[in-house]
């Protein structure tokens, strides 16, 4: 079965197109010839993005990520903020054509199926279909263990600031629903980027425990729960995810 793109067309909101614009303008100003491509992902180029509430996802393709200078493009998107006070945050990923093009279930599966190009060639037709298998669902999950464990160090090292460990007890509820809808492809067949479809997927083909998907769901619309028990309940859930993911492997290589 072959994964199907998220947005198959870019319906950007007239409230939020002079923003997209500009972000753009302003990194093929700073950035110049460096650039080979923008994209975007989320609620933005899907026309769903509501103001005061959705935030806008970029990823920058581009020869060499060294290129791009962290210290400019934070100082673009605080511009930009304070510009456009509607949009509540800018995330920016950076990746290397050579990323998308060499490991393509892992960034080419991101470029190609999650993302919508709005500037340039779109690197992500240069990867062949994405066949929904085990093989897949591994090496989407490669990186896994690494982001969960850098999250979970940014809640710990900020446990005293309850702003930001409410922002990171949202996104990691969202990287573990993320992490179980991928065990769950093989059913599903579509890749889902709204939050409440996954969890009503989870509920409906995955094995765990049910009342862990709806805490994660619930920490995810609100995060003001106890780190403590937050992080315990997520260590669960991950244990679950990383045994599944073992086994998933393992029959993989016990075929070759």
């Amino acid at each position: 079965m072959i994964l199907e793109k998220v947005i198959n067309k870019i319906e950007i909101q007239s409230e939020y197109k002079e923003f997209v614009d500009k972000y753009i303008d302003h990194i093929l100003t700073e950035f110049q010839d460096k650039i080979h491509s923008i994209y975007m992902c989320g609620s933005i180029p899907k026309g769903t993005a509501t103001p005061f509430k959705s935030d806008a996802d970029f990823t920058i393709i581009c020869a060499n990520p060294k290129d791009i200078d962290y210290g400019r493009l934070s100082a673009i998107k605080d511009k930009l903020l304070a510009e456009y006070a509607f949009v509540t945050k800018i995330d920016t990923i950076i990746c290397s054509m050579d990323e998308v093009l060499s490991k393509p279930n892992e960034w080419g599966f991101w470029v190609k199926i999650i993302c919508v190009c709005v500037y340039g060639d779109d690197i992500g037709e240069k990867i062949p279909p994405i066949i929904i298998s085990p093989d897949f669902i591994v090496d989407l999950n490669r990186e896994t263990k690494e982001e969960i464990e850098r999250i979970v160090q940014r809640i710990l090292s900020n446990a005293d600031d309850r702003n930001l460990t409410t922002r990171y007890i949202k996104g990691y509820s969202k990287r573990l629903l993320r992490a179980l809808y991928s065990l769950v492809l093989e059913d599903t067949g579509v890749w889902e980027d709204e939050i409440l479809k996954m969890k009503n997927a989870l509920l409906n083909y995955c094995e765990i425990d049910s009342g862990l998907v709806e805490y994660l769901y619930a920490c995810y619309l609100d995060s003001d729960v106890p780190v403590e028990e937050f992080l315990g309940i997520a260590d669960e859930v991950y244990c679950y995810f990383e045994n599944a993911i073992y086994r998933m492997a393992a029959s993989r290589t016990s075929f070759e």
